[in-house]
């Protein structure tokens, strides 16, 4: 996406990878073997035998706030929500700063019906973004309200659909992808003026990105603008000689604007 990062991919839905282990007194060398294997199977999936690792840690030292917070995971992808409430709370205590585990309480809250707890989570994170190292936790929750934006798509509810995915480009509004989701829906819903605004801004923060590029010249190619519609066009197939779409836009373009200079007698 944009500049504004949205961290490490989720281990299952909506769920967050924790981030790296970090040692905080010594370490004797047994420890430090079972944290290792633990990780290790963790980043492989290997779910039953990480916690069977990461529970001796535990029985050891409850000293990691990350350890707390694999548990959680592992424990919500087996269905166990009481557990993984106890393990991100555990892990939240340890280091209130810790967004990932902020982030996996607030889901799990929500699956366990406790959206009160879970508002407050997501309050107590906007509150900390809003300070100079916003841009990792204001993309996890951008990313977060794009997940439920078409989650409301799937259910046939468009409107909320929209909500959600204003909430994401309100947070990040660098991001192009987000955007050109946004437009798409204004697109659907009518609102072209608005879908093409969305469009041209996701252009201005990432030229590159071509599937805005080409949305919006689609738009413009829809308004008989054929010149600026196919100058889009043309910029994607600079940048991705193969893009069969802008190919194909791009001829009805031509063809459009030699008609519109020639017409019919």
């Amino acid at each position: 996406m944009g500049s504004c990062p949205a961290g490490a991919e989720p281990v299952i839905a909506g769920l967050s990878q924790p981030g790296p282990l970090k040692d905080t007194g010594e370490m004797d060398d047994h420890l430090k073997q079972l944290l290792l294997l633990g990780r290790e199977h963790y980043q492989k999936r290997e779910f039953d035998k990480a916690e069977y690792l990461l529970k001796q840690v535990v029985q050891q030292t409850d000293r990691f706030a990350d350890v707390f917070d694999m548990l959680g995971v592992i424990a919500h992808a087996h269905g166990d929500f009481a557990q993984a409430e106890l393990n991100f709370e555990k892990a939240v205590a340890l280091n209130p700063n810790y967004t990932e585990a902020q982030l996996n309480l607030m889901v799990t809250y929500n699956d366990l019906g406790k959206y009160d707890s879970a508002r407050e989570i997501y309050a107590r994170i906007r509150a900390r973004a809003a300070g100079p190292t916003d841009a990792f936790a204001m993309g996890k929750i951008a990313n977060m309200h794009a997940e439920i934006s078409q989650a409301y798509q799937d259910a046939g509810m468009p409107a909320e659909a929209v909500i959600e995915l204003e909430r994401a480009v309100a947070l990040c509004p660098s991001f192009a992808d987000l955007r050109t989701r946004l437009a798409t829906l204004y697109r659907d819903s009518g609102q072209k003026d608005r879908a093409r605004e969305q469009l041209e801004i996701a252009k201005q923060h990432n030229p590159n990105y071509v599937q805005a590029r080409v949305l919006l010249g689609v738009a413009l190619l829809s308004a008989g603008e054929h010149h600026a519609a196919i100058e889009e066009f043309q910029a994607v197939i600079d940048r991705d000689g193969e893009h069969k779409s802008a190919q194909m836009y791009l001829k009805i373009a031509q063809t459009q604007q030699r008609n519109s200079a020639y017409p019919p007698a």
